[in-house]
This record gives structure tokens, C-alpha cells and sequence, in this order.
């Protein structure tokens, strides 16, 4: 029996459930799985229940073999699958995105000791594994919203042509990376320099498509409005604090406004950086609880993001970001922790 609990005060009352948290945090994600089935088709339905099935089984299977209770009614399974699919594009083999979810449930969630043990953020792990196990297909299975970003893009790359030409389905965020290189690699080549110039100014007549989510991307990163309607939901349950999520929003934005070259708005609405900043830099298990250490760690998964992203190999950051400000929590922790009540502090004489 493990209902009388005894510990030192002060205490503090919550009545919130693991449960009652998880299945609330699935339950806003639905906004942003309903516009992706919008935008996408059914295609991105199914991919998203593969990602569920497989992570439900696999932690039920692994649970029966180490004969412990079956927690998958939790939700917090259910919540990695979903994530998981989140961060895949529409078109990738289903395979592929069952093999996601048992990497994130058996060795990323279950081999730490189950919920509440992992170290890193489950689904952003195998995200981060499929990325490097198969980076064709979570780079280029991309489909195309039908969106006007698509049409204009489209157009764009048939002038410049070259290294263009594989990105009539493009995310933003390819494109902005790629045309930022082409005029640092052409700096003598007038035209080319114009036309990338010309493409770059093209995604800020497409901030509509990329707020609502009617641009190529992840299942569930592409829509803020749908992301934010959730995140509203979280607020309003008092599940996260704003800390974490705006102190990253606001690094980036900075950080976007002093290097040349680069569109704050367009970093801010594109990419997985609402969906990141917003479900999974908040994560419980994985993020400080100190306050100061929630800002430290929202300003670290900022800088990185930038960092990758502009100076990096791939166009996006947020999920590698999160990961290597995962590892440092415990750190931050450690020297952010507030002075006890009634404690003093010793005076070296």
C-alpha cells in the first residue's frame, strides 16, 4: 500500500493526476492534428496512429516482460507517439515512424526506468534517431499544402534553377537556408544574387500561409494558430509557465533580428520552434523546475536553434536544441535551486 506518504514540509496540494496532465496535453494537440488532416490528407492521420499504436505496444510489451503494471492508460505513451509523428514528414514509410516510436519508448523512456526516469525528451530522440538512421526520408517527403508559398517557390527555383531544383515542395525555412547560401557563395554573380535576394523576399508574402499552416512541412509543426489554440489549453490548466516558451521564442527572435540576413518572423512562425517551444521544451521530466533555471534553459534551446540554423547542416534546430539543453538540466538545477526556508548560510571566517 503506497497511499500514506511521509515527508517534510512544506507540502503542496495538486490535484492533478500524471493521467489527468498527459490526456490533456494529447487532447491540445488535437487542433494541430485536425489542421494537419486539413492541409494534408488522411495520410497524416494514419502516420500520426502508427505513431501511437507502436509506442502503446511497445511500452505494454516491455512493462508485461519486466512483470510491472501496465501504465499505458496514463496517456504519456500515447503522447510520445503523437509527438513522434509530429516531427515526421507526411509522406515517410510508416515503417519508419513505428521504428521511431520503439526507439523512443523501449530505449529512450523504458531503459532509464520508465516515466518520470528518462533524461531526454523521448519522441525528440527518435525524431533525432530517424534523422540520422534515415535522413532521405525525414528530409525530403515533404508534401505540398497547395498553399501559395508552394506556387512561389516553385517559380522562384525554375529561375534559378541549379540547386533549386528539388525544392518545388520546399519548407521555408529550406528555402531561406538555401538562398541565404547561394548569395554568400555567388557574392560576383549579379543575377543570381537577385534572384535569391528576390526569393527571400517572397516568403514574407507567405507569413498567412505559414501562420494557418498551408505550407510543406512536419505533420503537426507547420500551423502557429492551431499550435498556439493548444498551448492555450496548457496555460489555462496551469500545466506550463510561460518562462521556458518565451524565453526561447524571445532568444530567437533577438537572435534573428542581429545576424544579417535573417527574417525574425519568418524563424519565429516556421519549422517546429512553436511545437518545440510550446509541448516539448516544457516537459516536465526533462526541463528545470527552477524558475531562473526555466529561463536559462529556454535562452540555451534559443541559441542553439539559431545556431544551427544558420551556420548548421540542416535548416532546423529546435529538436536538437531541446536534446542538448535536456543533458544540461540537471546542471541548471543544481545552481539555480532557491535558498531554503531558514537556511544560512556559513560565513567563512
Amino acid at each position: 500500500m503506497n497511499k500514506l506518504v511521509v515527508s517534510a514540509n512544506p507540502h503542496l496540494r495538486n490535484i492533478d493526476s500524471i493521467t489527468k496532465v498527459m490526456h490533456t496535453v494529447n487532447i491540445a494537440l488535437l487542433p494541430a492534428l485536425l489542421a494537419s488532416a486539413y492541409y494534408f490528407g488522411f495520410r497524416s492521420v494514419l502516420v500520426t496512429l502508427v505513431g501511437i499504436l507502436s509506442a502503446v505496444i511497445t511500452e505494454a510489451l516491455i512493462q508485461k516482460f519486466r512483470n510491472k503494471p501496465v501504465t499505458v492508460s496514463d496517456g504519456s505513451a500515447i503522447l510520445t507517439g503523437m509527438l513522434l509523428a509530429f516531427n515526421v514528414p507526411p509522406e515517410i514509410p510508416l515503417w519508419i515512424v513505428a521504428i521511431g516510436s520503439f526507439f523512443a519508448i523501449a530505449i529512450v523512456k523504458q531503459a532509464f526506468g520508465g516515466l518520470g526516469y528518462n533524461f531526454i525528451n523521448p519522441a525528440l530522440a527518435g525524431r533525432a534517431f530517424l534523422l540520422a538512421s534515415w535522413p532521405v526520408d525525414m528530409t525530403t517527403k515533404w508534401a505540398s499544402a497547395g498553399g501559395n508559398f508552394a506556387a512561389k517557390a516553385s517559380v522562384k527555383a525554375a529561375e534559378i534553377g541549379g540547386s533549386f531544383d528539388a525544392l518545388t515542395t520546399a519548407t521555408p525555412l529550406n528555402v531561406m537556408k538555401s538562398a541565404t547560401k547561394i548569395i554568400a557563395d555567388n557574392p560576383d554573380n549579379v543575377e543570381k544574387v537577385r534572384q535569391a535576394t528576390d526569393l527571400l523576399s517572397s516568403l514574407k508574402d507567405s507569413y498567412l500561409d505559414l501562420f494557418t499552416g498551408n505550407v510543406a512541412g512536419c505533420i503537426g509543426e507547420t500551423s502557429v494558430i492551431a499550435l498556439l489554440i493548444g498551448a492555450a489549453i496548457l496555460f489555462a490548466k496551469g500545466y506550463i509557465t510561460w518562462r521556458i516558451p518565451f524565453s526561447y521564442l524571445a532568444t530567437v527572435a533577438v537572435l534573428a533580428l542581429i545576424i544579417p540576413g535573417q527574417d525574425p518572423i519568418l524563424h519565429l512562425i516556421s519549422g517546429g520552434l512553436i511545437l518545440g517551444a510550446f509541448f516539448m521544451a516544457t516537459d516536465m521530466v526533462t526541463s528545470p523546475v527552477t524558475p531562473f533555471g526555466m529561463i536559462i534553459f529556454g535562452v540555451g534551446c534559443g541559441v542553439f536553434t539559431m545556431a544551427i540554423r544558420v551556420w548548421g547542416g540542416y535548416p532546423e534546430g529546435v529538436s536538437y536544441s531541446i536534446l542538448l539543453m535536456n543533458i544540461a538540466s540537471p546542471l541548471i538545477d543544481r545552481y539555480t535551486t532557491p535558498k531554503k526556508f531558514g537556511f544560512v548560510k556559513k560565513v567563512s571566517r
